[in-house]
């Protein structure tokens, strides 16, 4: 028995050894990390005149035909692989229709709307273009899936939409810099739109 108490005190003192030797009074906390992203330099390039509208849009992003099981013809994401980010752009034939321009108005505040239940402010405003049409810009603040939203008619023929996503789920005040980025590089392509007839 008493070569058996003594393995356990042997067996205790080596454990209290290594426990009080593991232990440093030299604790320093890692200091916080940021991601880091590397903004490329703004540069346009026109699109393709094969749809009813055209705008000058990145040189860093490609535009995809949409594919989802909702998607119309002329529907396409203006995509940013770096990012992973996209704008999703949709356009309806308004055909001089006023109903229909108040339905597609009607729709794309429903759509902006249903952010609000996490969005921490909405803000709104209108921007003349330099092709006479007015487009109206919604900001969304919080964790949204949505940052940047905007429709912009020509009140007879054309309606145009779109949205900027991410595929990612970063935090928005993460993603700010490249939010950032990217609302210059919408507003640039609002204000390169053509109406092709």
């Amino acid at each position: 028995m008493r070569v058996a108490q003594q393995k356990r005190i042997l067996l205790s003192s080596i454990i209290t050894a290594f426990i009080l030797s593991s232990c440093t009074p030299d604790y320093v906390p890692k200091p916080k990390g940021y991601n880091r992203i590397i903004l490329p330099v703004h540069a346009y390039q026109v699109m393709s005149d094969t749809m009813p509208y055209s705008f000058e849009y990145s040189t860093h992003a490609r535009i995809v035909s949409d594919s989802s099981w909702i998607a119309e013809r002329y529907w396409i994401d203006v995509f940013y692989p770096y990012f992973g980010a996209n704008v999703q752009v949709t356009y309806k034939p308004v055909n001089g229709l006023e109903s229909l321009i108040q339905e597609y108005q009607e729709d794309s505040y429903r759509l902006t709307a249903k952010h609000q239940v996490k969005a921490y402010s909405i803000e709104e405003s209108n921007v003349l273009l330099p092709n006479g049409s007015v487009a109206i810009i919604s900001e969304l603040d919080g964790q949204v899936p949505s940052q940047f939203q905007f429709f912009v008619t020509d009140s007879s023929k054309h309606f145009l939409r779109g949205a900027l996503y991410f595929q990612t789920a970063i935090q928005n005040d993460s993603l700010a810099p490249v939010i950032s980025y990217l609302k210059r590089d919408i507003l640039h392509m609002l204000n390169s739109l053509e109406w092709n007839n």
